[in-house]
């Protein structure tokens, strides 16, 4: 394990695309932790005159809104929101999509075929429509959105851990696996889960990614959580003045962009790594 370690370490490190993605992420994720401590006010507080552009006042760096806030404080708490719904819809749409995976390439038959004809019922639904549904249905909140968004997203990866599954089952050590009489859980764990888990890994990160770009849509429709400052909601309120201040639609749209961009140059970057005939 130590070796691998080692060998991932030093192939990460070689990978400038990669490590500047996740330096980009590891500061905005400080950013976004550190909010409260960094700007006293909070993110709806109107700080100043309305319509100041950027550069216009040293202490509002970014300008402000048409409700004189201050667009900084905006971004910086708009990335909690957003990494955290990235982050958590993510990790539980990955671990489903694992289960079923698993699930369906090891015992195969009528579990696998049950199971796949679910992950072919969600997936004949388009996504964003059934996201949309879900968080009218609950209200909306982070909770209702990280919740439609995990419910929506573990399609993919459970087709591609079934796939691998599906290839691993046939290996020998697994096959001398099952003539020992070792149980099914610890096969499954041991054997098959750990030599399958890299591409879901990999799909886990991209899928934080469509997660942020999801939430961001749902606020920019006026279905995000009005009680935090999200960067959909001030894309969405800064279209009303989209012609003569589009500044206050771009800064936040260009956060979006970026972190997006970031998050995806990791998870190629992984996917290089973990995976290196993804080059060939």
């Amino acid at each position: 394990m130590n070796v691998r370690l080692r060998a991932f370490h030093a192939r990460f490190g070689r990978d400038r695309a990669s490590l500047v993605a996740l330096f980009g992420l590891a500061l905005a994720a400080l950013l976004a932790i550190g909010a409260p401590l960094i700007f006293k006010r909070d993110a709806f507080a109107m700080v100043a005159a309305p319509f100041l552009w950027p550069g216009a006042d040293v202490n509002h760096p970014l300008g402000t809104d048409m409700f004189g806030r201050d667009i900084l404080t905006g971004v910086v708490y708009g990335a909690r929101v957003s990494l955290l719904v990235g982050a958590i819809a993510a990790s539980i749409s990955t671990a489903i999509g694992i289960a079923v995976g698993l699930a369906a390439g090891y015992f195969g038959k009528w579990v696998d075929h049950a199971l796949m004809r679910v992950t072919e019922l969600f997936q004949t639904m388009p996504p964003l429509v059934f996201v949309v549904t879900i968080v009218a249905i609950l209200q909306p909140s982070i909770f209702s959105i990280v919740t439609a968004i995990s419910i929506t997203s573990w399609t993919q990866t459970a087709r591609l851990i079934r796939a691998e599954t599906l290839r691993i089952r046939e290996s020998e050590y697994v096959q001398a696996a099952f003539a020992l009489g070792i149980r099914p859980i610890n096969i499954i764990l041991r054997h098959i889960l750990l030599n399958a888990i890299s591409p879901a890994i990999v799909t886990g990160t991209l899928l934080a990614g469509s997660a942020i770009l999801t939430e961001a849509a749902l606020s920019f429709l006026g279905l995000g959580d009005p009680n935090v400052m999200s960067w959909g909601s001030m894309v969405g309120s800064g279209r009303q003045v989209l012609r003569t201040a589009w500044y206050i639609t771009a800064i936040p749209g260009l956060a979006i962009v970026l972190t997006v961009l970031a998050i995806t140059a990791f998870g190629n970057g992984l996917n290089r790594i973990l995976n290196p005939r993804a080059d060939r």
